[in-house]
């Protein structure tokens, strides 16, 4: 009976479905069908019942599996206090990133990361979707926002101020607004979540809040092509100051309106349970929790945002 074969029972158990663990695993339903066969000849007892249209625990795999979960952890605990004695660092980091923030921010620093510990390995997925620890191959998620689910756990990385921003030739055609009102003349690049075009802007000044509804010919669900949008001149975006930060410093988008604020966001590196913390996640919370606080200084430092 292997390790392998015993996670993947597991996998089977919580999906109800080979197929679908198989899929989860990234692996083929042969070899997962394999591995249960295998444990099942080791114990001498069918843990799963299973039919041409579904597959149930059977009485003996109600009372196995339980344990060999906790069994598990055991082990992987073990492991990973063996490994932070030892000053171990290994293991595939597999993080999911946001399309912009991971795309133009965040992979350089983990290229820098995977250098500085070659042991380690990169499995990155890009997508502004949430993620699905139990339907997605990660272990990780870099996200803006608080963990809403319970069960979840994150560490805070940095407070991200969102900005107000458009490039230099497009405020030269159309004007520079100075109140939210004024942008009812401008065009919107809006972020597109769930179907639903984010084109209604809150904005803080001092203690009065202001929100308003603008026009747009252009959203997506995918933040980078709004980045894109912004550079080249197609309209006014509101976006993470994180995320725009290369285009501030670079002069290629300029922030607007900065006595409104838009909402602040914070960004989180998320996992699925207190059990996922290893010696490489903790470096890597480390070095996000650097690299987003030099580029939060870089901004503030210039007068481009207030951090």
């Amino acid at each position: 009976m292997q390790i392998e074969d015993l996670l993947i029972i597991l996998k089977v158990a919580e999906f109800r479905s080979i197929t679908a663990a198989a899929t989860s695993l990234d692996m083929r339903t042969a070899t997962a069908s394999a591995a249960i066969k295998r444990v099942e000849a080791s114990l001498g007892a069918e843990l799963f019942i299973r039919t041409t249209r579904s597959l149930k625990i059977s009485a003996a795999g109600e009372r196995f599996l339980p344990q060999c979960e906790e069994a598990l952890k055991m082990l992987e605990k073990a492991k990973m206090n063996l490994q932070e004695d030892l000053g171990i660092i290994d293991g595939t980091i597999r993080i999911a990133l946001s399309s912009d923030l991971g795309r133009n921010i965040v992979a350089p620093w983990l290229d820098e990361f995977l250098l500085q510990y070659p042991n380690v390995s990169l499995s990155a997925h890009i997508s502004d979707s949430n993620v699905d620890f139990y339907r997605d191959s990660v272990d990780m998620a870099l996200r803006y926002g608080a963990p809403t689910d319970a069960s979840m756990y994150g560490f805070k990385i940095c407070d991200v101020p969102r900005v107000l921003c458009a490039s230099p030739e497009y405020l030269n055609e159309n004007g520079t607004p100075t109140t939210p009102d004024e942008l009812l003349n401008h065009n919107a690049l809006c972020y597109q979540l769930h179907d639903i075009l984010q084109n209604e802007w809150v904005f803080s000044e001092e203690k009065r809040s202001h929100k308003v509804k603008l026009t747009s010919n252009r959203g997506s669900n995918d933040g980078d092509l709004v980045r894109r949008w912004c550079v080249s001149g197609k309209g006014i975006a509101i976006k993470s100051s994180l995320d725009m930060s290369q285009d501030l410093l670079a002069g290629k988008v300029v922030a607007i309106m900065p006595t409104y604020k838009p909402t602040p966001t914070e960004l989180w590196l998320v996992l699925p349970s207190r059990q996922s913390i290893t010696p490489t996640v903790r470096l890597l919370r480390d070095m996000l929790r650097d690299k987003t606080k030099q580029t939060l200084e870089k901004l503030n430092s210039t007068g481009i945002v207030e951090c």
